[in-house]
């Protein structure tokens, strides 16, 4: 027995208003809490000295990097075979050196493959400290 017949099924629906208003409320909410930062924008003009070139320091091993992918270990030219081979190289330049400093000189024009084969072969050999030498502008 249906005793329903009458009575016609409602449909449910989702009034949307209400989670609009909350939205909103959070999208205000987030707009007045988040805080706008500008970085000072202040112009800052570094000091300029002229200096002697440096002495040489007996912790370092210099490395020079050639266009042409050539390398000179101190003022050596070594070929390069592979980076455990290169590392060798580092090795022996550095042995007897305390905390060693390896100072990469690089072509402008060498190759960055290049010179990451000397930080790979200076990370394998245990050389933690590396640098790289730069030159002013010329005058």
């Amino acid at each position: 027995m249906n005793f329903r017949r009458g009575l016609g099924r409602e449909e449910p629906d989702i009034n949307l208003i209400p989670m609009i208003d909350v939205l909103l409320v959070i999208l205000i909410f987030l707009m007045v809490t988040t805080t706008f930062t500008r970085f000072a924008e202040i112009k800052i003009n570094l000091p300029t000295a002229e200096a002697s070139r440096p002495v040489e320091r007996p912790n370092e091993v210099q490395v020079a990097v050639d266009p042409e992918g050539h390398y000179v270990v101190n003022r050596n030219k070594v070929p390069f075979s592979s980076v455990e081979s290169f590392a060798e190289e580092l090795r022996r330049a550095a042995a007897g050196l305390n905390e060693p400093v390896v100072v990469i000189n690089a072509d402008a024009k060498a190759t960055h493959q290049s010179v990451i084969h000397v930080m790979e072969a200076a990370r394998i050999a245990g050389l933690s400290r590396i640098t790289f030498a730069t030159q002013g502008p010329p005058k």
